[in-house]
């Protein structure tokens, strides 16, 4: 190990003031651990954070992304839960190990923390949970925000059991997880897409059916025939806006709609009769806490679960994969350092 790295950082918004640039590899201090970054997946943030500004309010300088696996280097003084050589990913909210979320300002990795885009990171080690042994580098990265969304919906607040049926929407890595988790727990899962082969695509990773978004825009309507009526116990809501109101009249009695994505907007309007109808809950889902990934990790290795990867970038690729990442692609984006 040498005494400078690469981090990608940026001094004002928008991904054009992006820099690869060359910087002394950090110190741990006391509860610290020193880690090499194996990989950081993206996720929909990161274009938010870049594009919309929130960049100017971040840990400055700015590095990106909060997603990330890595082996454990150098461990500073009183560090207990982690040795060098020890692989790790990081948690998402930094502070938040259990419990209800915390109100107020909540510390998150790329955000009002600073983010792992880089080739080494320093962190307390209580941000830190240990790596699934069934995973690589590459397919552990997905977990910290993706796959914590995805069980926190269903399994942590959800209480997703066998024969349910799971709605989700769209093919990113949230969805795609929901995906393998729910048929893997043996529920029956249903997947809106505008693409066709995406849809036959994600019925090998699981799902019991697929309803074109664009051919059906009212796509309740499906949900409620392919249930019989009863429609959905679990609705994993990634669009927003206007969407959130087919969701709702898509629940069935006692349903859960987790309100996850905003792709249409951080507005909604929505009937409410149907939700007074059907005894529903709309729950917004921030994540989820430490012991949350914990659990996952735990059902990961349990369930023998592999998330779905799209394609695999270099560090130096950062540019391209965030291109990509405006394409939508079918499953993550990985960047590895």
């Amino acid at each position: 190990m040498g005494a400078t790295m690469k981090r990608w950082q940026a001094k004002q918004a928008g991904r054009a003031h992006l820099e690869l640039a060359e910087v002394a590899i950090p110190s741990p201090g006391a509860g610290e651990v020193l880690i090499r970054v194996s990989a950081v997946s993206l996720n929909y943030r990161e274009k938010l954070m870049l594009d919309g500004g929130g960049s100017l309010t971040a840990h400055q300088p700015f590095t990106p992304a909060s997603d990330m696996a890595g082996v454990v280097v150098a461990a500073g003084a009183g560090v207990q839960r982690f040795k060098e050589g020890a692989r790790v990913i990081a948690n998402f909210q930094t502070d938040w190990v259990d419990g209800p979320v915390p109100r107020g300002t909540v510390r998150s990795l790329g955000g009002n923390a600073p983010g792992v885009l880089a080739e080494y990171v320093v962190m307390p080690e209580q941000w830190l949970v240990a790596s699934p042994e069934t995973l690589d580098d590459v397919q552990a990265s997905t977990l910290p925000c993706a796959g914590l969304t995805a069980w926190t919906s269903l399994v942590e607040l959800g209480g997703l059991r066998p024969g349910h049926t799971v709605v989700t929407q769209g093919t990113g890595g949230v969805s795609l997880f929901a995906v393998q988790l729910a048929a893997a727990m043996g529920a029956e899962v249903i997947v809106l897409s505008g693409d066709e082969d995406k849809l036959a695509r994600v019925k090998a990773l699981g799902a019991a059916h697929g309803i074109h978004r664009r051919h059906t825009p009212e796509w309740h309507t499906a949900v409620l025939e392919l249930t019989r009526g009863a429609g959905a116990d679990h609705i994993l809501e990634l669009v927003g806006g206007e969407n959130l109101g087919r969701s709702v009249k898509a629940l069935a009695s006692d349903g859960r709609v987790s309100l996850i994505g905003v792709f249409e907007g951080f507005e909604s309007r929505f009937p409410v009769q149907p939700l007074f109808l059907s005894s529903g809950v709309i729950q917004g889902i921030f994540v989820g806490h430490r012991r949350g990934l914990e659990n996952l990790v735990r059902a990961v290795d349990r369930l023998a679960l592999k998330p779905v990867v799209d394609t695999v970038y270099s560090l130096d690729a950062l540019p391209t994969a965030l291109e990509h990442l405006d394409r939508g692609p079918f499953g993550k984006l990985v960047i590895t350092a």
